[in-house]
C-alpha cells in the first residue's frame, strides 16, 4: 500500500490531505505538524482570537476526530529533522525514520525577527504567526499600555487595529516612505493611514527603528530620527521567510522558496511542495504567494499531481484583511501597474489597478460587489472601462457583459 507523507499541518497541508481522500486515494497518509494543535486557521489569530471573540476550538479547520475517521495519521508536536529523497525517507525528532512513496512539503513560512543587536531578543518583543504567539500576546493587551508596532504591512496594521480596539496606546513605525509600500497603491495606503489615525494610532512613516532598549525586557525604543519612546511591548511585522531549511539540506532547488514546476513537483523525484514555502512559474519568472487562498488551491493541486494529474496549477490570487469596521478584499496581483482608478461610493470604496489598459487587480474596502465583479473580470482575462469604474453611480455589473 502506498504511503504519502505531508510535512506541515497548516492550511496547505490540511487541504492537501483532504483532497487526497476526496479524490479517492485509499493508501496511507501521514500529516506531520510541529505544533501541539491540529491544523487551524491563522488569519483570525491577529483579529477575532486576540480580541477574545473566538475560542481555540473554533480555529480548527476540521474537528479533531476527523483525521481518525478519514484514516489519516496526524502527528502533532512532531518535527522533521531530515529528508532523504534518495532513500524516500524522512527522519522525525527522536530519530524515528518514516518511509514514504511520495512526499509533500507544506512547511509554510517563518516571521522575520529583529536582530539581537537591535534588541530583538528582549522579553516583550513579539511576532504574530501562530497560537503560541497569540497566547503570549493576549495578556499584554491591556488598556492604557503603550505598544510599538514595527512594520506597516498588513500584519502590522492588523495588530495595530486590534491593540487600538482594546484601548492601548499604539505607535506604528514604517521605515519605508509609506505604509503598504510593497503591496498596495498610494490610494490604498492613504485610506488605511487615515483609518488608523481616526482610531488614535500614531502612524510614523519614513522612520526606521534604531534599537530597542531595556535589560531583560523591552522598556523603550530609539527611532532612526533620534526620537525615544517608552513602550510596554513591541509587535514586529517585518515580513516572513519561506521555510526551506529541510529542503535545502536535502539538495532541493531553492528559488525564493522551494522551487516547483507547474505541477507542484520539486527537483527531487516524488517530492512535491505547496503553500507559503513554495515558488512556482508565473509569466516569464517565478512567484510565491503568501495567502490562505493560495495555500488551499495549491495544496489541492499538489494532491492531484501526487495522484498523477497533468493539470497545471493556475492560481487565482485573492487576499483579505480586517481592520476596525473595514473589510478589505483584494483580487489579482497589482505587479507592474501603471494606473489606478478610484471608485468612491462613500462607505464602499475600491481601487482598480491597470497595466497597459488591462485590469489586473482590485482593492475593495467594504465593497463586496466591486470585489466580486473585479475578480470575475480578472479571472476571465477581461478588462473594465475606467470611465465606468470611476463613476460611482454606474452599474458595475454591465462590465461583465461588455
Amino acid at each position: 500500500m502506498s504511503h504519502y507523507v505531508v510535512i506541515g499541518a497548516g492550511q496547505a497541508g490540511a487541504s492537501l490531505v483532504a483532497k487526497l481522500r476526496s479524490a479517492g486515494f485509499d493508501g496511507e497518509i501521514t500529516l506531520i505538524g510541529a505544533e501541539p494543535a491540529p491544523p487551524y486557521q491563522r488569519p483570525p489569530l491577529s483579529k477575532k482570537f486576540l480580541l477574545g471573540e473566538m475560542e481555540e476550538a473554533r480555529l480548527y479547520l476540521r474537528p479533531a476526530d476527523w483525521y481518525e475517521t478519514q484514516n489519516i495519521r496526524l502527528l502533532t508536536d512532531t518535527r522533521v529533522v531530515e529528508i532523504d529523497p534518495a532513500a524516500h525517507r524522512v527522519l522525525l525528532s527522536g530519530d524515528e525514520p518514516l518511509a514514504y512513496d511520495k512526499l509533500a512539503l507544506c512547511a509554510g513560512a517563518d516571521p522575520r525577527q529583529l536582530p539581537s543587536a537591535m534588541g530583538g531578543g528582549l522579553q516583550g518583543v513579539l511576532t504574530m504567526r501562530d497560537l503560541n504567539d497569540a497566547g503570549r500576546m493576549a495578556p499584554l493587551m491591556q488598556p492604557g499600555r503603550h505598544v510599538l508596532v514595527v512594520g506597516g504591512g498588513y500584519i502590522g496594521l492588523e495588530a495595530a487595529a486590534v491593540a487600538a480596539k482594546k484601548g492601548l496606546k499604539v505607535t506604528l513605525i514604517e521605515a519605508a516612505q509609506r505604509i503598504l509600500g510593497r503591496v498596495a497603491a498610494e490610494e490604498t495606503a492613504d485610506y488605511f493611514r487615515e483609518l488608523h489615525r481616526a482610531h488614535g494610532v500614531e502612524v510614523i512613516e519614513n522612520v526606521g527603528l534604531e534599537r530597542l532598549t531595556g535589560t531583560e525586557a523591552v522598556e523603550g525604543a530609539v527611532l532612526a530620527d533620534g526620537r525615544e519612546l517608552k513602550v510596554d511591548f513591541v509587535i514586529t511585522g517585518i515580513g516572513i521567510a519561506p521555510a526551506t531549511i529541510l529542503a535545502s539540506a536535502a539538495g532541493l532547488a531553492i528559488d525564493n522558496g522551494i522551487a516547483v514546476d507547474a505541477h507542484c513537483r520539486t527537483s527531487a523525484e516524488d517530492v512535491f511542495a505547496a503553500g507559503d514555502c513554495a515558488s512556482f512559474p508565473w509569466g516569464e519568472g517565478r512567484i510565491r504567494l503568501e495567502s490562505v487562498g493560495n495555500a488551499i488551491d495549491m495544496g489541492e493541486a499538489a494532491a492531484l499531481a501526487m495522484l498523477g494529474s497533468d493539470e497545471p496549477y493556475r492560481p487565482k490570487p485573492w487576499f483579505w484583511s480586517d481592520q476596525y469596521e473595514c473589510k478589505l478584499q483584494i483580487a489579482g496581483l497589482n505587479t507592474g501597474y501603471d494606473r489606478v482608478v478610484v471608485r468612491d461610493g462613500g462607505a464602499a470604496r475600491s481601487h482598480w489597478y491597470y497595466r497597459g489598459g488591462q485590469l489586473i487587480a482590485v482593492d475593495a474596502m467594504n465593497d463586496p460587489r466591486g470585489y466580486m465583479i473585479g475578480k470575475r473580470l480578472i479571472e476571465a482575462g477581461k478588462t473594465a472601462d475606467p470611465a465606468v469604474v470611476g463613476n460611482a453611480s454606474a452599474d458595475l455589473k454591465a462590465l461583465l457583459t461588455a
